[in-house]
């Protein structure tokens, strides 16, 4: 087994947190694609509690659940980009907005695919307002890390990926309402590291129509 290896699927934004901050830090891995219907021995040793990727090898030892991973890379591999702040306040506010976008963004983005009539609708506002918060967060800057990638860049950026999902099964343009998260976006996906890493948005939406059909309200 090589020294540092992912176990993943391939659509997860939350694995591709941990390939963004990989290839930012320039650290070599071996990606393992992972069948979560047929869960492999591995996975299941390395990840007994909640059985679910991510999950980052580094020496055999496992680390489990994406912000922690991507925090465990920063201090791993502590060269150029840092991806948390070196002030405690900066850091503890990033982490905040981290914490957001999974319970806000995926919540949000999983009720868009999965509901309809009322609960769709709702579902967009609910997504709006985030997409919203977000924006205001970043502000005039480039990047939430400032001129370059930071953990809430790294843990959103993934995302971008289902913003055509997210339009697609709600019925809005993200760059209409926020102009400014939409051009993050595409300067993220400028990126070498993002870019290597997101999955493309046609391929994101045909795996939600997918899962609307299997999962979705009737």
């Amino acid at each position: 087994m090589a020294d540092v290896v992912l176990l993943d699927l391939w659509v997860s934004p939350f694995g591709q947190r941990c390939r963004i901050a990989l290839a930012a830090k320039g650290v070599a891995y071996e990606y393992r694609e992972q069948d979560l219907s047929n869960k492999s021995e591995l996975l299941l040793r390395s990840n007994p509690v909640h059985r679910m990727i991510p999950v980052l090898l580094h020496g055999g030892r496992p680390v489990c659940e994406s912000l922690l991973i991507v925090q465990y890379i920063d201090e791993a591999w502590p060269v150029a980009p840092r991806l948390l702040p070196g002030d405690p306040y900066a850091r503890a506010q990033a982490r905040f907005w981290a914490d957001f976008v999974d319970k806000k963004i995926f919540d949000c983005g999983t009720r868009l695919w999965k509901c309809n009539g009322a609960a769709l609708e709702q579902a967009t506002r609910d997504m709006i307002e985030a997409l919203g918060a977000l924006e205001a967060e970043l502000g005039g800057k480039d990047y939430f890390g400032g001129e370059d990638l930071g953990f809430l860049d790294v843990a959103l950026a993934p995302f971008t990926s289902w913003f055509r999902t997210y339009e697609q099964c709600g019925g809005f343009a993200i760059a209409e309402h926020c102009p400014g998260l939409a051009a993050w976006a595409d300067r993220c996906r400028g990126r070498d590291a993002v870019a290597s890493a997101l999955t493309d948005p046609d391929k994101v939406y045909e795996f939600a129509l997918t899962l609307k059909k299997k999962f979705g309200d009737k």
